[in-house]
């Protein structure tokens, strides 16, 4: 599916509906990954679906920390944590190990929105979602799920 959004607030508005629509799976994580360019809108787009699940933090890319955890409340999402992944300093898949992402992946009570996902394809299991973000010079996105 392709949706063009025209500006931030329709953004915002898309990735909240992803958001709400989004269930646990059964027996693991779910993954979400994100793609596109540098500014395309993967941050922003987690930032977005953080927000509908009702992260009151400030919510920013991990580019130099690598991850970051939220967690969130029973009130307003059926997932318990919200890990956030910018993979892209990282060369390979073998380097998420060091991020504990073995065992994050294996909770059912995460959802993982992660970034750069060619990066560290080799580790991944197959997504719940596959998102692609194209920003063009008007300021609208293409958001691509696959």
């Amino acid at each position: 599916m392709e949706k063009i959004v025209a500006n931030l607030e329709e953004f915002e508005a898309e990735a909240a509906r992803f958001a709400s629509e989004l269930l646990p799976q059964s027996g693991a994580a779910t993954l979400v990954t994100l793609s596109g360019e540098l500014g395309a809108g993967k941050t922003a787009f987690t930032k977005a679906v953080a927000k509908a699940l009702g992260v009151e933090e400030v919510v920013n890319s991990p580019t130099f920390v690598l991850e970051k955890i939220y967690l969130l409340r029973g009130d307003t999402s059926e997932f318990k944590r919200l890990v956030h992944i910018d993979a892209y300093r990282l060369e390979k898949g073998s380097e998420l190990r060091a991020l504990g992402f073995d065992e994050l992946i294996a909770d059912a009570g995460n959802l993982i929105m992660l970034e750069w996902p060619e990066k560290v394809a080799d580790a991944l299991p197959p997504p719940a979602a596959s998102i692609s973000l194209i920003a063009h010079a008007d300021g609208s996105r293409t958001i691509i799920y696959d």
